[in-house]
């Protein structure tokens, strides 16, 4: 009776069973990524983001496939069926998370409940297909399974390379959901013709493409929207790079800020605090060669230019579209004075982690401005291998480093861990902090490999500089009871502690 419910399947159905088998784990997988990669891009926590996600979607499978045994009595249907859901519910997974986020401020409970529902749709296609596959050409089990795990792990491959090297740079998260979305509604279809299923099973996935046709029309739009209420000033420039979601926009008074996956990077009401305090200690010595890491918006660099002595500076930055931006893009230029224009600077696009292995050159003076270590990857540039990398590879003789560090305030024990571990990679630290509006109490980091550098200016020429002078840097190294060093351990590859400290510092903010 199980058999005489299913139509029977085309002579040459088993190879376009593969294939579909290929193209729904191809889904499924994209899926998945979609949902990590808009968690990072509005979070910025990418371990916390994999991990989760990977652990609802995946224990939500197992289940998903225990689930499947009852319709296993009409495989073809029950495919179809779950077909249509899967792609209406993933396919606007990305549009309903970014409301959920922009509207509601409950992405993460909704981040689990749709991986998890995910999850248990794709869980009941396999033990589907591989009943399907049966019925086209039955054969041992294990043969069909083979056959079925190869294809499925092939569309892994699939979704691994064509998310970041195609979906994401063309389509972005919304409209690469959509279109994944679109794609398991026309496997269900196919099933559907495949089967010689009625008419009446072609509504399903017939409506379902219908409905993310139409989404996909408001998609832009709902992205200008949603976007647009997550900042308090109008969004001037949006995109997003292989790395990165920059953001600029422009309020009152000409105030322009730079947002990266959500996170500020500066305002151009106060950005001059920051950048004075970040550069002009360290260059309080020789400084004809300055290397900076990260800065790419050019605004540290406009300072240390505006030293007579410095002859050479070396930007390395990861993302070159943020680079090319503060190159090319009129309001940046107007910020950083045409810095990366400067003859006497050369960008190089790559990994500073990965570029310091292998440099030669020495420098007077490093500056390292890298975001917050908040995720894994910006971890990694606050670890005891890199200043260590620093230290005996790029410092000469002399030399000093000045590390942005976060706030002593709010995350305290972020703040000095990076002492900590600049301190364990062999240098010698003096601590200073000022007030960044934008920002808060806002903490650096000088450093140098011949004891403990002392904290002072020598002004560039051509007049005093807006906020630092040398009563202000001396108060900078004063630190209030509440923000005093404390005792914490440093932060390597194979145990980023700071993840942690940064983590527990600004829960609650």
């Amino acid at each position: 009776m199980a058999r005489a419910a299913t139509p029977s399947l085309h002579r040459r159905a088993r190879p376009v069973l593969l294939g579909t088998v290929l193209l729904v784990a191809t889904c499924g997988f994209v899926y998945e990524l979609v949902i990590i990669a808009l968690g990072t891009y509005l979070f910025g926590n990418s371990v916390f983001q994999v991990s989760i996600v990977l652990a609802a979607f995946v224990s939500s499978m197992g289940l998903g496939s225990l689930l499947a045994k009852p319709l296993l009595r009409r495989p073809a249907q029950a495919f179809v069926a779950v077909e249509a859901a899967v792609a209406l519910i993933g396919g606007l997974s990305a549009m309903g998370l970014y409301a959920a986020f922009a509207y509601l401020g409950v992405y993460e409970p909704a981040m689990l409940v749709t991986a998890a529902t995910i999850g248990l749709l794709v869980g009941c296609e396999i033990p589907l297909l591989l009943a399907l596959l049966q019925r086209a050409r039955p054969q041992a089990a294990g043969a069909s399974i083979a056959d079925l795990l190869a294809a499925d792990y092939l569309g892994a491959v699939v979704a691994g390379v064509s998310f970041p090297f195609l979906l994401l740079p063309w389509l972005g998260q919304i409209e690469a959901a959509l279109a994944i979305g679109a794609l398991n509604a026309v496997a269900g279809l196919a099933v559907c013709m495949l089967a010689r299923l009625r008419a009446v099973w072609l509504l399903a996935p017939g409506a379902v493409l219908a409905v993310l046709a139409f989404a996909a029309s408001a998609a832009s739009s709902f992205e200008v929207t949603a976007r647009q209420s997550l900042f308090d000033d109008r969004i001037v420039l949006l995109e997003r790079s292989s790395y990165q979601e920059i953001v600029l926009t422009s309020g009152e008074a000409d105030d322009l800020r730079l947002f990266l996956n959500g996170d500020l990077q500066f305002s151009s009401r106060d950005e001059y605090r920051y950048h004075e305090a970040l550069v002009h200690p360290a260059m309080a010595g020789r400084h004809e060669r300055v290397l900076v890491l990260g800065g790419g918006d050019g605004l540290a660099i406009r300072e240390l230019l505006r030293h007579d002595g410095v002859r050479r500076v070396v930007n390395v930055e990861l993302d070159g579209r943020m680079t090319a931006l503060a190159r090319d893009d009129d309001r940046l230029r107007a910020l950083n004075r045409d810095a990366l224009r400067d003859p006497r600077v050369q960008v190089v696009t790559a990994d500073a982690f990965r570029w310091l292995r292998s440099a030669r050159e020495r420098f007077d003076v490093i500056v390292a401005d890298f975001p917050d270590p908040d995720d894994a990857a910006t971890a990694k540039l606050y670890s005891q291998e890199l200043y260590d990398g620093m230290r005996r590879r790029v410092l000469a003789p002399g030399g000093r480093l000045v590390v942005q560090a976060g706030s002593p305030y709010f995350a305290r024990e972020s703040y000095w861990g990076i002492e900590a571990t600049l301190r364990a990679a062999g240098w010698s630290t003096t601590p200073y902090h000022v007030d960044v509006p934008s920002f808060g109490d806002w903490g650096f980091h000088l450093a140098s490999a011949d004891g403990p550098p002392l904290l002072r200016i020598e002004p560039p020429p051509g007049g005093t500089l807006r906020f630092l002078d040398r009563s202000t840097l001396a108060a900078a190294a004063s630190f209030p009871p509440d923000r005093r060093r404390i005792a914490v351990r440093p932060s390597t590859l194979n145990r980023p502690r700071l993840l942690d400290y940064q983590r527990r510092g600004y829960k609650g903010y």
